[in-house]
């Protein structure tokens, strides 16, 4: 007899996964749900599949004796990458999930400050009649430096208003989405005209503070960053000087080098930045389930899987 596949969830959802993936009756596979690692350690001997968040899945991976596969309920991988990492095992991401949710947090910043709409809101507040002129969005340019799934649902977006796009990769490509390509090579141009800059990128070892000193002086005075990525790809000392000196107009920062972001840094209080609690884009059971299920019958049928995450590249 065929022996069955044995899943562990391990997320703050797991109890949403339970319902879907009793109701969807996967073949071949018993499971179990958890919402802490704790919970989680009893049934690590018999399973050979998790679908899970990375932080609660590292604590517990080199336990898990059977292992064969690991879907990520998250776009970050992180905790389950680098050095002295087990590497013996599928790891899967999430692509093609978060593009329309960062999409909407980035352009719901960007018309906010052409629009003007804090200052509107403070004039209201202070019942001040007051025409505050804008531009627009048409022609402006903005930068998307990454160009995934993510980066190029915000190009296309962008490309909707009007904008032109840039976009910044490591290696060539042929992105239909946007107007320009920039590699490595011409980093330094990339930066040197758009109004807007909207990092996507993720963590690794080449990514790690590309943002920094000599980026910052490259940039407008004018243009505004944006950081949707990881907060690893800003030297956050260097961002702090380049907005005091105004080398810059200002960042847009949803992600950190640590997080949660500490209470004493400097960028809480300036007037010209904007913090949110990493929250551009959720993990909707919904949509995770989806990839989670196109991979399970992959699996099963020996194929091989989506969004498999290479562990030396680290995406």
């Amino acid at each position: 007899m065929k022996e069955r596949n044995k899943l562990l969830i391990l997320s703050e959802d797991s109890k949403i996964y339970e319902e879907m993936i009793s109701e969807l009756a996967f073949h071949n596979l018993d499971f179990i749900a958890c919402d802490t690692v704790e919970n989680a350690k009893k049934y690590l001997e018999d399973c050979n599949i998790i679908l899970g968040e990375p932080a609660l899945v590292a604590p517990i991976l080199g336990a898990v004796k059977r292992l064969q596969w690991v879907q990520s309920t998250w776009a970050g991988t992180e905790a389950l990458l680098g050095p002295n990492k087990r590497t013996n095992y599928v790891l899967t991401g999430v692509k093609g999930v978060f593009g329309s949710q960062i999409s909407e947090y980035v352009f719901a910043y960007i018309l906010a400050l052409e629009r003007n709409v804090f200052e509107v809101y403070e004039n209201q507040k202070n019942r001040v009649w007051k025409n505050i002129p804008y531009e627009g969005l048409n022609e402006r340019l903005i930068g998307v430096c990454g160009l995934g799934s993510i980066g190029r649902h915000i190009a296309k977006m962008a490309g909707n208003f009007g904008m032109k796009v840039w976009g910044y990769k490591h290696t060539y490509e042929e992105v239909t989405e946007v107007d320009r390509v920039f590699t490595k090579t011409d980093f330094q141009e990339f930066l040197v005209k758009p109004d807007y800059i909207v990092i996507t990128l993720p963590n690794t070892p080449r990514t790690f503070h590309l943002f920094d000193n000599n980026a910052f002086l490259t940039m407008k005075n004018s243009a505004v960053l944006i950081n949707v990525g990881r907060g690893s790809v800003v030297n956050e000392n260097s961002l702090v000087q380049a907005l005091e000196e105004k080398l810059i107009g200002g960042a847009i920062l949803d992600v950190f080098e640590k997080e949660p972001f500490p209470e004493e840094s400097p960028l809480w209080s300036m007037p010209n930045v904007i913090i949110t609690p990493h929250n551009s884009a959720t993990s909707f059971p919904r949509d995770i389930i989806k990839i989670f299920t196109e991979n399970y019958h992959r699996f099963v049928e020996k194929k091989p899987l989506q969004h498999v995450i290479e562990f030396s590249r680290g995406y």
